[in-house]
């Protein structure tokens, strides 16, 4: 080899100068060359790393990864990158949100003479209030619900440039990491507001509340107070309902504090004000993805939670070739195990091809000659006997197709404990784990249900409410949407579409397949 290397050198050494010249020039460039590919390889890997571990821009690359396991990397390990990208417009309206909320949040100098005007009287008609406005959240009823409603308000709080806060009397920090960088969303124990009778319990009589003072003409342009409290339950009147409307916010945005209680998915409605919906409509071009994104850009499991949600999903999800969800909830006081609501779980898996039938008993060992498949099903619910009756009727039978349908159930605790910090995590563990399964069927009315399906990306089947102890015949509904449902929307629109059927003013804004009569559901435009 070195008597190579020397022949060689003595044949460069003969060369004449501008042939030397020639292949040194030759040299260098294919060096520079390979240099710069795999520099641009090695930018275009770690940038395609990032893009997946941020969900394409949506979160934002400046926590530490190890303060919660759910945000970036871990998560991308269970999940198929969303097929539904964020826009660059909704990015960019995120990052502008992060630095106002680092600006006007708890132990800013803002936070803190905002929270001391509350105890002083003052009329804001003519008053400025700056750049600091607040939309407080009041935690209430089951955890779908409050997720539900967490991102319906800060929806609602991006498009008005409010900073929302978060009521941490519950067990928020104990299930969900905070969602902005170098800041926090959670309230503060000693916010004034918290301190009155109503604190537990706002409601309708409350003495600031919008709804009412607009049903008793005591609230206009000349007088406005420095906070007002939002009722929008499922109890809540149409003057509670409306005030996203054009001619309400005029008067609403001159108010520094907001407080909002809510137990239903408001975001539908908003598209009714002519001044959000173009905003809107750059924020969620494909509008049947609002929750969806807004979900995988607030909600993040804590790191306990995060550990159930793992541990499940490599014993019992990760090995299989296809991952079914069922989440079922009896909606009556006499809640339990019911056998007409068995038969429909099974007749509409089966009609919908996402369980096989049962074989005969003479096709056993026909079935038997090749490696079967397996179908991991997961069930969710407060009582164990229907994942129980679904795993012994393929156990003690097989399947026609020849899969082996494991199915399994995290946990069944009979009663909804809603504030029990363990029944919560495990209520949030069985959310995600259904999220991340290749189909799903849930129960009508169902917020965790919805919640599931529409942070997976999901469009799922919808079991029809049973009339009396039948079976529903269609048993279920496929949904095209993936969308939650506002459940007790709005009679009519706002000025202009007075009168006019909720349902039927704008073609991407119909009615729920699972709440025909009153729900309200974005699609997105055929």
């Amino acid at each position: 080899m070195y008597h190579k290397f020397q022949i060689s050198g003595k044949v460069f050494m003969a060369l004449g100068l501008k042939m030397k010249i020639l292949i040194t020039v030759l040299f260098s460039c294919v060096l520079i060359w390979s240099t710069m590919i795999l520099s641009s390889s090695n930018n275009n890997f770690k940038n395609h790393f990032l893009d997946d571990t941020t969900s394409g821009g949506l979160l934002t690359a400046d926590f530490d990864e190890g303060s919660c396991l759910s945000r970036y990397h871990k998560s991308f390990l269970y999940r198929q990158p969303s097929p539904y990208k964020a826009s660059e417009y909704l990015v960019s309206k995120l990052r502008s949100y992060e630095r106002l909320h680092k600006r006007c949040g708890p132990d800013t100098n803002a936070y803190k003479k905002a929270t001391e005007n509350l105890v002083r009287d003052e009329n804001y008609a003519s008053k400025s209030v700056g750049e600091c406005r607040y939309i407080v959240w009041v935690a209430g009823y089951g955890l779908g619900n409050r997720m539900l409603t967490l991102a319906s308000v800060f929806l609602y709080a991006l498009l008005t440039e409010r900073i929302i806060l978060v009521d941490n009397r519950k067990d928020v920090n104990d299930i969900l990491c905070e969602p902005f960088p170098g800041t926090t969303w959670l309230l503060p124990l000693d916010f004034p507001l918290m301190n009155y009778t109503y604190a537990y319990s706002y409601n309708k009589e409350y003495p600031r509340c919008y709804g009412t003072m607009v049903k008793n003409h005591t609230i206009n342009s000349t007088s406005i107070p420095h906070h007002l409290y939002l009722h929008n339950l499922h109890d809540s009147r149409d003057e509670d309902k409306m005030f996203f409307c054009e001619k309400d916010q005029s008067l609403i945005n001159k108010v520094p504090w907001l407080i909002i209680q809510a137990n239903v998915y408001f975001v539908p409605s908003l598209w009714f004000n002519p001044t959000f919906q173009p905003e809107l409509m750059k924020l969620f071009p494909q509008k049947d993805t609002v929750f969806h994104h807004l979900a995988r850009y607030l909600f993040h499991p804590t790191n306990q939670v995060w550990g159930m949600i793992t541990r499940h999903y490599h014993a019992h999800l990760a090995r299989a070739d296809e991952t079914l969800g069922i989440q079922i909830r009896v909606f009556r006081k006499d809640a339990g195990y019911f056998q007409h609501v068995m038969d429909q779980i099974v007749s509409c898996t089966q009609r919908a091809k996402l369980l096989p039938e049962l074989a005969a008993q003479e096709e056993t060992q026909a079935n038997m000659t090749y490696t079967p498949k397996v179908k991991a099903v997961l069930v969710t619910s407060l009582y164990p006997e229907y994942s129980d009756n679904l795993k012994n009727m393929f156990w003690e039978r097989p399947s026609s197709t020849g899969e082996i349908i494991e199915v399994s159930q995290p946990s069944g605790e009979r009663v909804q404990q809603t504030d029990k910090k363990l029944h919560d995590q495990k209520a949030l563990a069985e959310m995600y784990l259904l999220s991340l399964t290749d189909n799903i069927v849930t129960s009508a009315w169902s917020t965790f249900g919805y919640v599931s399906y529409s942070i997976g990306g999901l469009k799922p089947w919808l079991l029809h409410t049973p009339r009396g102890n039948k079976t529903p015949d269609p048993p279920c509904v496929r949904s095209t949407s993936m969308e939650p449902c506002y459940l007790t929307p709005p009679s009519h629109g706002c000025d202009a579409d007075w009168g006019k059927n909720s349902g039927k003013i704008f073609p991407f804004v119909k009615s729920c397949e699972d709440v025909v009569y009153s729900g309200l559901k974005l699609h997105d435009e055929l």
